[in-house]
């Protein structure tokens, strides 16, 4: 059964030949790179949030 099979995204390999791709194609990668942007911006929050706990919690002073 193809249908429950995930849907594959699109890859995109940087430095790529882009002259045989459409403008579709093209429009569809810089989308899927956005989207990777932002989830590698929020994974970069979330690792200075728990340095900043866990440095707060090592220099406590009591």
């Amino acid at each position: 059964m193809e249908e429950d099979r995930p849907i594959k995204k699109p890859e995109h390999i940087v430095g790529s030949d882009l002259s045989q791709l459409s403008a579709d194609e093209i429009r569809a990668r810089i989308t899927l790179l956005q989207e990777e942007i932002v989830r590698l911006e929020r994974e970069l929050v979330a690792k200075a949030s728990g340095r900043a706990a866990a440095e707060a919690f090592f220099n406590r002073k009591n």
